[in-house]
């Protein structure tokens, strides 16, 4: 069995970060350590929140895994609360992935054309730093262009333009990661989707139907099931689709809901059938 490790923020309450990498890479079938770097009474969109702040222990717990040769199959960071903390991944990825561990970063710091109300605007560049030692990012449009300094543009009637998005891809190749994702791209009214773009000039693109409804921590189920994909031996491609297909399916199972939770998707009810999208890939790999 394979053994990753996560590095994000635990929110005691509310549906993202390590509460939904750890049941869903478990569920996949892969063993999931943890690494947080802070503790949260609830994430930032309730209405109050505590937060301690655990970067002093970042290298502690580095130290006690090195010392006892503990090795990761794979490394998964979310949310980064500053650019010290972005310094400190950065260091973790040189000591523990030089067994071959695939990184994989999610660099969760904007939406909808703005960076999120806790950074300030040096931290993109920050983040930049992390991006550039992982073998996949998994950008979102407005993080592509905070990562690469291009402008954001906002989707058109018909999607987003097609020049735009390759010259996205490419610029955040230019950071220095093997291959960028773009999550959120959109060529054609009522479908949503991922595209890639690697070293080797490989390009793909996935999509699915466009949902009405958002719903807080859908990027860490996307980010959390692409990682449990690799992990388990799919194509990246696959990996993309899997986690598209279970992110619709976890915002349709919220939105039909009674109490659908309006802090959360309820990723939880699915889970069965996300083994069961997950073995099918597997069966045709």
């Amino acid at each position: 069995m394979k053994r990753i490790v996560t590095l994000q923020d635990i929110s005691c309450v509310g549906c993202c970060s390590i509460t939904v990498a750890l049941p869903i890479i478990s569920a996949m079938g892969v063993e999931c350590s943890i690494l947080p770097t802070a503790v949260l009474s609830n994430h930032t969109m309730f209405q109050e929140f505590t937060c301690v702040d655990l970067s002093d222990q970042i290298e502690p717990i580095s130290d006690a895994w090195e010392r006892q040769g503990i090795a990761f199959d794979g490394i998964y960071t979310g949310y980064l609360a500053s650019g010290e903390q972005c310094e400190q991944v950065a260091r973790f990825f040189d000591r523990f992935s030089g067994n071959g561990a695939q990184v994989i970063v999610d660099p969760a710091m904007a939406d909808n054309g703005k960076l999120y109300p806790a950074f300030g605007e040096s931290f993109p560049a920050a983040m930049a730093k992390v991006c550039a030692k992982a073998d996949v990012i998994l950008p979102n449009i407005t993080e592509a262009a905070l990562l690469t300094g291009m402008p954001y543009r906002a989707p058109g009637e018909n999607g987003y333009d097609r020049a735009y998005i390759r010259e996205l891809l490419e610029r955040l190749l230019d950071l220095g990661c093997g291959t960028a994702v773009l999550t959120g791209v959109s060529f054609e009214p009522g479908r949503l989707g991922v595209a890639y773009l690697d070293r080797s000039g490989k390009e793909f693109s996935y999509f699915t139907k466009w949902c009405e409804q958002s719903y807080h921590g859908t990027g860490d189920i996307f980010a959390s099931t692409v990682t449990g994909g690799l992990m388990r031996g799919l194509e990246l491609g696959d990996a993309l689709s899997l986690a598209a297909d279970y992110v619709v399916a976890c915002i349709e199972q919220t939105a039909s809901s009674e109490k659908g939770r309006w802090y959360g998707a309820e990723f939880e009810p699915v889970i069965p059938d996300l083994c069961g999208m997950l073995k099918d890939r597997i069966e045709k790999c």
